[in-house]
């Protein structure tokens, strides 16, 4: 009989968990770097009548910002970890690295996250992230 656990124990953890690290580093700083742009706005732009529009943009942001971390991340292992064949484990694994480096970084005292955090909206925009940049990597 074939072990199910089989899989997992070959996949390669330690270069996914720096991939996940370097992404979520790489992103980080561009979200310090935007809440610094955005704590720049003149308090009359944000409460005048584009305060709906601010208001909805700042619900989907987040969303949007973790499908680009996700698509970072498949992109940084194409390009700067060459030797992991990408398939479906390896993304769902990458996924998985990606929650683990993001929830370590949340228990830090660091009080630098404004698009980039741990929510399940956020989990599900990365995976999608990942898997519609890796999808050549899962559909064959």
């Amino acid at each position: 009989m074939r072990n199910p656990l089989w899989r997992l124990k070959t996949l390669p953890w330690v270069i996914l968990l720096q991939n996940a690290a370097l992404t979520i580093l790489i992103a980080t700083i561009l979200d310090f770097l935007l809440l610094q742009a955005f704590s720049q706005l003149p308090s009359a732009l944000l409460g005048g009548r584009l305060s709906a529009f601010f208001t909805l943009l700042f619900l989907v942001l987040p969303f949007l910002a973790m499908m680009g971390v996700g698509a970072m991340s498949v992109v940084l292992m194409e390009q700067v970890f060459r030797s992991v064949f990408l398939d479906a484990g390896i993304l769902w694994a990458l996924i998985a690295c990606i929650g683990i480096v993001l929830f370590i970084r949340d228990v830090l005292p660091w009080d630098v996250s404004f698009l980039v955090g741990l929510s399940y909206t956020q989990i599900v925009g990365a995976a999608l992230g990942v898997f519609f940049r890796g999808k050549r990597y899962w559909r064959y």
